[in-house]
């Protein structure tokens, strides 16, 4: 990378300077910023020239003291010349520790990534979440296959990331991965993350991610009709695995609660100081953010009938809910058995409460959104696919007020 760079020797005063030789100082500055250090001679200030940042004079001692600092300023010249072969980050501060042969230890991209990892680990439950630690560990085992594919390296040092990394990356996650727009978008700003945490601390120079334009693109969400929820409402099953997972999916589909936060939800979390009624107080594992959610009559139909399940009496839990690969697993089968064309995973469930049980039969976005735990009415909106029964419901309301006018 081009950089501009100069060499300039002076003279400087020491602290309480009155009279006699000055120390001659080397300052190096490399694209406006600098840095100093003493050349181990003095000058007496009559002797010196600073326009030339020399001794004048013709004598031996003379010339002798300028070929020195001529040796110094060929040495400096030559410390750049190798960064730059190297193709090193050159700042002033690094050439001038290349100068005096100090050996650093190459800040290293996957070693950097990882200590951030072990650091958010040690924050979950206090501002860390498991979900996000999870993305960064995804996003890291990424980064490492990137970097194996691209420079069959285990490791690369951090002054190696430049906007070429960055859309090298962006390309192998969309091509490689078959990544979507947006997973490989998120996959990047975990990233991005990290490099910043490199930039702040100094160890690259340039931020490679100021050209980089990646976006997320919207998406439609997928929600089921209320016919659906009927189907599965309504139907029996031969397998008690597949009742057990449809019990778990319906009640996500009547409360708005994710899978993780279903499978931790805890008798603890139940209350009725409100209003006499059964509510769902608690935080969203994602997120931390309070979620409070009034029970329907279905939903607390599906939470007693576990009630006294030996998993549940034991632990005090709601659902005994298996994992999350199981569960989606059982969701494909429990569809294909209920007749249902949409490709059910948990996650639609939480659409279906936003959508269907709820703005669909008017209940204010607002009070849907704290009920899903957003920070942001924008984000429940995402989740609001507005469905054409109540579009016509609208108008047909329209039609009989227009109608009376």
């Amino acid at each position: 990378m081009k950089t501009i760079f100069s060499v300039l020797f002076y003279l400087k005063s020491p602290r309480n300077y009155r009279s006699g030789p000055k120390p001659v100082y080397m300052r190096i500055t490399v694209d406006g910023k600098r840095c100093e250090l003493s050349t181990g001679r003095e000058c007496e200030p009559s002797q010196w020239i600073s326009s030339a940042g020399r001794m004048k004079g013709t004598k031996e001692n003379v010339k002798a003291f300028n070929n020195y600092l001529d040796t110094l300023r060929a040495q400096v010249d030559d410390a750049h010349s190798a960064m730059i072969k190297a193709d090193d980050v050159i700042t002033a501060e690094r050439l001038r520790d290349k100068f005096l042969g100090k050996d650093e230890h190459p800040r290293m991209l996957i070693e950097i990534f990882q200590d951030h990892n072990d650091r958010y680990e040690k924050l979950i439950g206090n501002g860390g979440s498991k979900g996000t630690l999870s993305r960064y560990r995804i996003s890291l085992a990424h980064t490492q296959r990137f970097i194996k594919w691209r420079y069959h390296l285990n490791d690369i040092p951090v002054r190696k990331i430049d906007h070429q990394f960055i859309t090298d990356y962006d390309y192998w996650l969309r091509s490689e991965r078959n990544c979507g727009n947006n997973s490989a978008v998120k996959y990047i700003r975990n990233f991005k993350k990290v490099v910043l945490i490199c930039l702040d601390n100094g160890w690259i120079d340039r931020n490679p991610f100021m050209k980089y334009k990646g976006k997320t693109k919207r998406v439609q969400r997928v929600c089921l009709e209320q016919s659906d929820i009927d189907r599965l409402m309504y139907k029996e099953f031969a397998s008690s695995r597949l009742e057990q997972v449809r019990d778990i999916f319906l009640f996500s589909c009547f409360t708005g609660l994710a899978y993780v936060d279903v499978k931790k939800l805890h008798r603890d979390h139940l209350t009725n100081r409100y209003d006499g009624e059964i509510w769902i107080v608690t935080n969203r594992q994602k997120t931390d953010v309070p979620t409070r959610v009034p029970l329907l009559p279905q939903a607390i139909d599906l939470m007693r009938k576990y009630e006294y399940h030996p998993k549940c009496a034991n632990t005090g839990l709601v659902f005994p809910v298996p994992s999350n690969q199981k569960v989606n697993d059982y969701l494909k089968e429990i569809a294909e058995l209920c007749g249902i064309k949409t490709e059910l995973t948990f996650h639609i469930a939480r659409h279906t409460f936003a959508t269907t049980v709820t703005l669909a039969n008017d209940v204010p976005i607002e009070s849907v959104s704290v009920m899903l735990g957003h920070t942001s009415i924008r984000t429940t909106q995402e989740y609001a696919k507005v469905l054409n029964v109540k579009l016509s419901k609208d108008m047909q309301a329209l039609k009989l007020k227009i109608a009376k006018v």
